[in-house]
């Protein structure tokens, strides 16, 4: 299998007007068949679409007839460009893999954002466990570095004098 293989029930649509959100894609798409996923990829810095998105069919054949209705179809005012999604259009190509679209390991972009959100998460809950670690560690070394003086008094290491210097001090 060559990497260069079209996703066949993969479609690419370009044109897309700003306002156009993935509820909305689907909308537009669902008539031709059942879909199993939409995907409008997003700026990360604009948090807007880059314009384009991916509309996935079940069937080839729903894919086929979409394509053939949609592409030069108005949304919004946009002349969409709708065509089998290439594998390096999807990925970016170069790796092996390219045929997979970037969120065959996710179920959803939703779900991306999310499991994105918990690494980052789980890396500060991380990262404010060891500096808490490094603190307790810190104080516990400056804690014995304190009890080593007292002993060098001879308090702490010898209970017959600690009891003395507590009788002494409720006798005052």
């Amino acid at each position: 299998m060559n990497n260069m293989q079209v996703q066949k029930n993969t479609l690419y649509v370009g044109g897309l007007a700003e306002e156009v959100n993935e509820t909305i894609l689907h909308s537009a798409f669902i008539p031709f068949g059942d879909i199993k996923d939409v995907k409008t990829p997003l700026d990360q810095a604009t948090q807007k679409h880059r314009s384009f998105g991916f509309v996935t069919f079940l069937e080839r054949e729903d894919a086929a007839a979409a394509m053939d209705n949609m592409d030069g179809a108005e949304l919004y005012g946009r002349v969409l460009t709708v065509n089998y999604a290439l594998p390096e259009r999807i990925k970016g190509g170069e790796q092996g893999w390219a045929a997979q679209p970037i969120w065959a390991d996710a179920d959803t972009w939703f779900e991306r954002q999310q499991q994105e959100e918990e690494m980052l998460r789980l890396q500060a809950e991380q990262r404010a466990a060891m500096e808490a670690a490094e603190e307790l560690h810190r104080k516990k070394l400056a804690e014995e570095r304190e009890g080593e003086k007292e002993e060098e008094t001879g308090i702490k290491a010898d209970p017959m004098a600690l009891a003395e210097a507590e009788t002494l001090k409720q006798s005052s």
